[in-house]
C-alpha cells in the first residue's frame, strides 16, 4: 500500500511541474508579444506529442492522463500559434488572454 501510494503522489507532483513548466513561457509570449528567441520545432514536435500522449491516454481511458495532456497541449499549443501567428493578431490575442488587472494603469 505505502508504494503505491508514493508512486502515486510522485506521479501526481511529475505530471504537475510538466503542466506549469509552459506557464512562464505561455505567459511571456502573453505579456512581450514576442516570439522570436522560440524554436518553431520544438514547439511542432512538443505540440505532436502532446497529442499523441492524449491519444493514448483516451485509448487506455487514463483519465489523469487526458486531463494533464489536455493542459499541456493548451499551453504548448498557444505558444506554437503565437509563434506562427503576424505580429498584427499577436496582439489582438495577448491582448484579448491579458487580464484587465495586468493592463491597468495604476
Amino acid at each position: 500500500m505505502l508504494i503505491t501510494s508514493t508512486v502515486t503522489v510522485v506521479s501526481i507532483f511529475a505530471a504537475t511541474l510538466s503542466m506549469v513548466s509552459f506557464v512562464p513561457q505561455a505567459w511571456s509570449v502573453i505579456k512581450s508579444r514576442n516570439t522570436d528567441e522560440i524554436s518553431l520545432k520544438m514547439y511542432v514536435i512538443t505540440v505532436a506529442g502532446f497529442v499523441a500522449w492524449l491519444i493514448d491516454g483516451i485509448l487506455l481511458m487514463q483519465w489523469a492522463m487526458i486531463g494533464q495532456n489536455i493542459i499541456c497541449l493548451s499551453l504548448s499549443t498557444l505558444i506554437l500559434v503565437m509563434k506562427l501567428l503576424p505580429q498584427q493578431h499577436k496582439e489582438a490575442v495577448a491582448e484579448t488572454l491579458t487580464p484587465k488587472f495586468v493592463s491597468e494603469d495604476p
